[in-house]
C-alpha cells in the first residue's frame, strides 16, 4: 500500500501549547495546516503537567487552609483526603480544558490532524504513518520530558514522575523527591498538606535559580509545614528496599548516609523530546539542551523553526505560546519579530509562591550594573495583616536614573501580583511610573508600589528637599 500525500503550507509536529497556538493561528489565517501528535492532544501541559499540577496545589491548599482556620477563630476539625475524590478533581480539571485542545475543534478550523509519530524523510518532508506531508514550513514543537538521571539502580526502580505521579490511588506514606527545583517544591509541599511524610533531596540549593533571599522564604514554611529538606545532597545509588526505595547519599559534609521511602519521585529536571525525529535527514543541527535556533527562532533549516521546549532554553507552558506568537508575525506576515527573554517571567507555584522577571541582583552585577535593591515587606502590608499571611517581599533590582532591571516576589498569589513588573520591563517603563500609580487599599499590589518609591525617598526628605519647601512656603 502505497503512502498518500499531502500538500500543506505549514506541518506542526506535536500538539503541546505552541504547536496548537501555530496551527489555530495558521489555520484561522486561512493556510492549509497539517497537525502531527503521537500521543495526547494538549501535550504536557493539560494531561501531564500546568493543568494536573495546579489542580493538585489547590487541593492541597484546602487541606492546609483547614488546619490552619484556627488563626481567624474557625475551627474545622481534622482533616481527611479522598484519595477516589481527589483523582476526580483532578481529572475533571484536564476533562474541562481538554475540548479547547481537541482534535474535533482542530479539524473544525480546518487542520489536518495525523496521530501518529513523525520523522523527517528529508528536508523538505515528512512521514507519518500512512502519510508523507510536504510544506513550505515546518514547526517542531514537541516539548520535553523528565530527565532521569543516570544514577546506578534507578532505572531498575518503579519510580514516578510528572507522567505517573497524578495516577496514584493511595497516597505515599514516605515520599523522596529527588530534585528540589520548581516541580520537586511544588509537588513535595503538595503531598506533604495530603497527608504524606516528605523528603526533598537536592544536590546544590533549593531552587537554585531564584534570588537565595526569595528561596529563604519558601524554605523556611516547607520546614514549618514538616518537609524534610536535604540540601547538597547528591544521590549516588538507588535500589529496592522492601516495597519502596531505599537512596544512598552523599552529603556535603563528605559522609554517607541511606534514606528510604515507600515511592520515589524524579523531579530532576527536564530533556527535549527530539528522539526519532530524523532531524540529520533535514539538516537540522541539535544536542541535548534541544535544536539550535536563531533569534527568529529558526533552525538551521531555512523551511524548519523549532518553538517551546524543543528550541531549548526556558522550559514554561507561556514562553511556547509566546514562540507560537513569534513565529506566526514570521512566516505568515513577514513581520521582523525576534525572540526576546528579557521579559519573560518565571513562577514556582509553592506556598508561598517565587515570582520573578528580568535580572537577578547577581545578574545585573554580572552584565555591568551596580545595581540598587528595593525592598518592601508583606509585614508591613496591610492586606497581608489582614489575611494573617505576612510572609514574604516584593524585590526589585534597580539601574541607573530608575531603570527597572529585574523584579521579584515571595509571598502569596506571587505571579500574579508580578505582573505590573512584566509591562514594566517589556514596555521599559521606570520606577518613577511604578510609583505614581494609584493602587486600590487594600491589596497586596501596594507592596509594588512601596518598593518603587522607596528609590526616591532619600532625595524627597533630604536636607536640600526640606530647604526647598521652607523657601516655597515662604511664597504664601
Amino acid at each position: 500500500m502505497s503512502a498518500r500525500e499531502i500538500e500543506a503550507d505549514i506541518c506542526v509536529i506535536g500538539a503541546g501549547a505552541g504547536g496548537l497556538s501555530v496551527a489555530a493561528g495558521a489555520a484561522q489565517l486561512g493556510q492549509r495546516v497539517v497537525l502531527v501528535e503521537r500521543d495526547l492532544m494538549g501535550g504536557d501541559c493539560l494531561n501531564h503537567g500546568c493543568v494536573p499540577s495546579k489542580a493538585l496545589l489547590a487541593a492541597a491548599a484546602a487541606a492546609q487552609a483547614a488546619r490552619e482556620a484556627r488563626r481567624f477563630g474557625v475551627e474545622a476539625g481534622p482533616v481527611r483526603v479522598d484519595r477516589a475524590a481527589l483523582r476526580a478533581h483532578l481529572r475533571g480539571v484536564i476533562d474541562a480544558i481538554a475540548p479547547h485542545d481537541s482534535q474535533e475543534r482542530f479539524e473544525g478550523l480546518g487542520v489536518t490532524v495525523l496521530r501518529a509519530h513523525a520523522r523527517f524523510r528529508d528536508r523538505d518532508s515528512v512521514e507519518a504513518g500512512d502519510a508523507i506531508v510536504r510544506a513550505r514550513r515546518f514547526v517542531v514543537a514537541t516539548g520535553s520530558a523528565p530527565a532521569v538521571p543516570p544514577i546506578p539502580g534507578l532505572a531498575s526502580l518503579p519510580f514516578l514522575t510528572n507522567e505517573s505521579v497524578f495516577d496514584l490511588a493511595e497516597a505515599p506514606r514516605r515520599l523522596l523527591v529527588l530534585g528540589g527545583g520548581p516541580i520537586g517544591c511544588e509537588l513535595g509541599q503538595a503531598h506533604r498538606r495530603l497527608g504524606s511524610e516528605v523528603v526533598v533531596l537536592e544536590a546544590r540549593a533549593l531552587c537554585g535559580r531564584e534570588d537565595p533571599e526569595l528561596v529563604e522564604v519558601l524554605r523556611q514554611r516547607l520546614r514549618a509545614e514538616g518537609v524534610e529538606l536535604r540540601e547538597g545532597a547528591s544521590v549516588v545509588a538507588a535500589r529496592r528496599a522492601g516495597d519502596g526505595v531505599a537512596l544512598r547519599v552523599a552529603r556535603a559534609d563528605g559522609g554517607e548516609e541511606e534514606i528510604e521511602g515507600s515511592h520515589l519521585l524524579v523531579a530532576a529536571g527536564r530533556r527535549p523530546r527530539l528522539d526519532d525525529l530524523g532531524l540529520e535527514r533535514a539538516g537540522i543541527e541539535h544536542d541535548a539542551r534541544g535544536i539550535r535556533v536563531d533569534a527568529g527562532l529558526r533552525t538551521t533549516n531555512r523551511r524548519v523553526h523549532a518553538i517551546g521546549d524543543a528550541a531549548g532554553g526556558a522550559q514554561f507552558t507561556h514562553l511556547a505560546g509566546h514562540h507560537a506568537g513569534i513565529f506566526v508575525r514570521r512566516a505568515l506576515f513577514r513581520l521582523p519579530a525576534r525572540a526576546d527573554a528579557a521579559a519573560i517571567p518565571r513562577v514556582t507555584y509553592t506556598d508561598p509562591e517565587i515570582a520573578w522577571v528580568g535580572m537577578t541582583e547577581e545578574e545585573a552585577r554580572m552584565a555591568g550594573h551596580a545595581p540598587r535593591i528595593l525592598r518592601a515587606p508583606f509585614s508591613a502590608n496591610d492586606r497581608a495583616r489582614a489575611e494573617r499571611d505576612e510572609e514574604g517581599l516584593v524585590k526589585v533590582v534597580a539601574g541607573a536614573r530608575g531603570r527597572i532591571l529585574g523584579a521579584g516576589i515571595a509571598g502569596a498569589r506571587a505571579g500574579d501580583l508580578l505582573q505590573p513588573w512584566i509591562l514594566a520591563i517589556a514596555k521599559r517603563l521606570s520606577l518613577r511610573d511604578m510609583a505614581g500609580l494609584v493602587l486600590p487599599y487594600p491589596t497586596r499590589g501596594e507592596a509594588s508600589k512601596r518598593a518603587a518609591s522607596s528609590y526616591f525617598a532619600d532625595a524627597l526628605f533630604s536636607p536640600r528637599t526640606r530647604r526647598l519647601v521652607r523657601w516655597l512656603s515662604r511664597l504664601g
